[in-house]
């Protein structure tokens, strides 16, 4: 599975890349603003070092517009995948610019429907918000599987990038299901290392290494 940081904040990014743990990343027009940055200097910046995808959004909401806005957007760099919401001008735009040889993520899905159109549009990713799913009461690593199930079915090139990860067990469900990629906040893949068996067995060894007396160093 591949691991995206879901987040525009440069210094989080280095320090998860410098670990090897970063194989693309995703923003939007709330993590921009969150960064306080201008959109084409921040994704520059992190497209500098960063190799795999990086997602950067549109914000227009009809065709011409937002196809305009992306191919600006995929100028930044080689590895700059436009993201264009599961609209149906999202979806023009999604078949135009993947047919222009641009990486494409189609955002904002709630359905197997909606992801099935931006698979035959071309997309390069669907992301599928699990934790908006489950806010309304819905199940949304349910939604990971079924689209999963359609993509094996026809054998669909779009990877699965679950999205609106909201905790460790959300990764790991995600993993089991068979998803591609999931972009999740720094803080989240942090917590993949975390354990309280982890931290009780180091904290027993360390008492028990102070008891011997001895030293490494």
């Amino acid at each position: 599975m591949k691991f995206f940081i879901d987040t525009a904040d440069v210094d989080a990014i280095r320090e998860l890349h410098d670990l090897g743990m970063v194989d693309g990343v995703t923003t939007n027009p709330s993590l921009i603003l969150k960064s306080g940055r201008d959109i084409l200097e921040v994704t520059k910046e992190i497209c500098s070092f960063v190799t795999g995808p990086v997602s950067a959004e549109v914000v227009a909401v009809k065709a011409d517009e937002m196809i305009a806005e992306g191919r600006k957007l995929a100028a930044i760099a080689p590895n700059i995948a436009v993201k264009v919401p599961l609209t149906w001008d999202g979806l023009k735009t999604c078949k135009v610019l993947t047919s222009e040889g641009f990486m494409v993520n189609v955002t904002l899905c709630f359905s197997a429907n909606q992801a099935l159109l931006a698979a035959k549009a071309g997309a390069t990713f669907i992301s599928p918000f699990i934790g908006r799913l489950d806010d309304i009461n819905l199940d949304g690593l349910d939604l990971i599987g079924d689209i999963r199930t359609i993509y094996d079915n026809y054998d669909f090139k779009t990877q699965i990038l679950a999205a609106s990860i909201r905790s460790p067990n959300h990764v790991k469900d995600c993993a089991m299901i068979g998803a591609d990629v999931v972009t999740a906040p720094p803080a989240v893949i942090k917590a993949l290392a975390s354990h309280v068996l982890t931290d009780k067995g180091l904290d027993q060894f360390l008492k028990d290494w102070a008891k011997t007396g001895q030293k490494i160093l």
